[in-house]
């Protein structure tokens, strides 16, 4: 982990050698990375990983169109961004047109499976209905060729009173979210299920979802068979926030929760939210991870300057690995219950 972080490290610092701007466009697949292995690794070090407050990847179906959640001011202020693959190379990251104000904050896209929809969280005023105070909701666009439509507050019962975080879509159209329980100040992981054409009830997930002392911002698999929660005060935590996972039955009936390992989760490090690539190879992760390194530097204004541009300062960023390790957990599942 720490050397392929001091790789990514070391690219990103070169990159701010000013550049003509043709040459500063990368190109291929996931803005050019090479595809990681069963490490960790940084994510678009310097473009979508670089220094602020970076969190939340969402993918087009088709790979051309990257989007995330950046930060600042203590997380005053949060926008949506896309990157987009034109004539061959990626586009730099510019705030998407519906996100474009400063008044509120916009946070956490997600994408359904077939493209057509972009669901995210903002606490934006609703005067559509009526409602004119900051209220965390789940709002949602729809595809108009090759641009979004106008934000539609997704309404009861997904939303309520409470604030609602990170939604996830499934195949199946049923939606995923965290709702705050005003009583208990807690997070709690929702469902809602789509049928003929509309949304039923929230459903609050069983403990084996809802586990720990805290849980919020879980990833949903399209399919609905699995659920990534990051999850605080559980018993084998590697240490603040670890990212466990919990696997669905047939019968809906979800798995204990199980830590998944030092391969992702760390004991300095917090990890936030999670998601998928659209083929489901890849798993993105918000982590944030303080750099040694950096304490090894002299103090001078230059490099207090570097270090607050630089991924590795202590804010959240964005690393991926292959998706391989959740099937290797799955297995480990199936040996365990086979011999129960």
């Amino acid at each position: 982990m720490k050397k392929s972080f001091l790789l990514s490290l070391l690219l990103y610092l070169t990159s701010c050698t000013p550049q003509p701007p043709e040459e500063s466009r990368v190109a291929g697949p996931y803005l050019g990375r090479p595809e990681p292995g069963n490490r960790l690794e940084l994510f678009a070090p310097g473009i979508l990983s670089d220094g602020l407050h970076n969190r939340d990847i969402a993918i087009t179906p088709d790979g051309r169109e990257i989007y995330t959640t950046v930060g600042w001011g203590r997380d005053s202020f949060s926008k949506i961004l896309v990157c987009r693959m034109e004539e061959g190379a990626w586009s730099d990251p510019e705030p998407v047109p519906f996100s474009s104000g400063f008044g509120y904050q916009d946070i956490e896209p997600v994408i359904s499976p077939d493209g057509k929809r972009m669901l995210f969280v903002s606490n934006r005023p609703d005067p559509a209905n009526g409602r004119l105070e900051k209220n965390w909701d789940i709002w949602s666009v729809h595809r108009q060729g090759d641009e979004w439509g106008e934000p539609v507050n997704l309404g009861p019962p997904v939303n309520s009173d409470s604030d609602e975080y990170f939604p996830g879509i499934t195949d199946s159209g049923n939606v995923y979210f965290t709702r705050l329980d005003e009583t208990t100040r807690e997070n709690l992981i929702f469902r809602c299920r789509w049928e003929d054409g509309e949304f039923l009830e929230a459903e609050k997930l069983d403990e084996n979802v809802n586990c720990g002392r805290a849980r919020f911002n879980a990833t949903i698999a399209p399919d609905e068979g699995f659920i990534i929660i990051p999850c605080a005060g559980m018993p084998d935590s590697l240490g603040g926030v670890d990212y466990y996972i919990s696997f669905r039955d047939s019968e809906d009936q979800w798995s204990s929760p199980i830590n998944m390992g030092p391969e992702i989760n760390s004991a300095t490090g917090n990890e936030w939210s999670a998601s998928l690539s659209p083929d489901g190879r890849f798993l993105f992760l918000m982590k944030s991870i303080q750099s040694d390194e950096f304490f090894e530097l002299p103090v001078t204004m230059e490099n207090i300057r570097r270090i607050a541009g630089s991924p590795g300062n202590g804010d959240s960023d964005v690393y991926w690995i292959s998706s391989s390790i959740i099937d290797r957990l799955e297995r480990q599942l199936q040996q365990s219950l086979a011999t129960e």
